[in-house]
């Protein structure tokens, strides 16, 4: 596939954290056997990945703002663009050696999400996305599934845990869900559930009380695979009231019905 100048950006950036990261996901796993355990070397991973992927893309386009999980918002000199930035998506997974993990960056454009990519450097999983251009994963085309029957589908989903709200509702949202399907998924990493709905890998996926750096390249690969995604209220607000539905035109009918139930 041909990528444009600032997704080919996107890409050496975050190539380059990714190798940062795997390294690191190779140490923490020794530590997994310690007495003090690996949270704070995971800690520093995250931030030494984000401060990576800040430098290689201001270094790049030094104009644009930035949106992070850990260094919060720094508005850029242009005010039309900015980067939404996730360096450790799925950092529970990362902390117990799980191989479930992801960087997501994606770029807004006047509001507009025009670029995105999302990389597994546990399994070199590299996905991307440009508004109009289609959705790709390792240069392979993407598409959603194709399936059209609810019964037959595998949904993925994001469970509250501990200092998570609402755990009452996200069970009588799964107890709506899971007597329709055949099978309820549970990865840890939103941008990686977006990924596999791109990539046809699960049919579905809903959570809610996400952040924008968690959805937002992944929001846009599934568009660009020729899924839909909104809100749980059937809405374009994902990226601000923090809930998310996806899949093809048939799952996020369906799934989105039972959410809003």
């Amino acid at each position: 596939m041909a990528r444009s100048p600032v997704l080919q950006v996107m890409v050496q950036a975050v190539m380059k954290a990714g190798r940062a990261l795997r390294r690191d996901f190779g140490e923490v796993e020794q530590l997994q056997v310690s007495t003090k355990g690996p949270g704070d070397f995971v800690s520093v991973a995250d931030r030494r990945a984000e401060e990576a992927l800040r430098a290689e893309l201001s270094r790049a386009r030094p104009g644009y703002g930035f949106v992070m999980e850990e260094g919060g918002v720094i508005e850029g000199t242009d005010p039309d663009h900015r980067w939404i930035i996730d360096p450790l998506d799925g950092t529970t997974n990362f902390l117990h050696g799980i191989p479930v993990f992801a960087i997501s960056v994606a770029l807004e454009r006047a509001g507009v999400l025009v670029a995105a990519v999302i990389f597994n450097p546990a399994t070199d999983e590299l996905y991307t996305a440009e508004r109009g251009g289609g959705a790709y994963m390792n240069d392979r085309r993407l598409r959603v599934a194709a399936r059209r029957d609810f019964a037959d589908a595998v949904i993925a989903t994001g469970v509250p845990h501990l200092g998570k709200p609402n755990h009452d509702r996200f069970r009588e949202e799964l107890a709506r869900v899971q007597i329709k399907v055949s099978g309820i998924r549970r990865f840890g990493s939103a941008a990686l559930d977006l990924a596999w709905v791109a990539s046809g890998r699960v049919d579905g996926f809903w959570e809610r009380h996400l952040k924008s750096w968690d959805m937002a390249a992944g929001v846009l690969l599934v568009r660009e695979a020729g899924g839909f995604v909104t809100d749980a209220q059937g809405g374009d607000a994902m990226l601000t009231n923090g809930s998310i539905v996806a899949g093809n035109e048939a799952m996020h009918g369906e799934l989105l019905k039972l959410v809003k139930a």
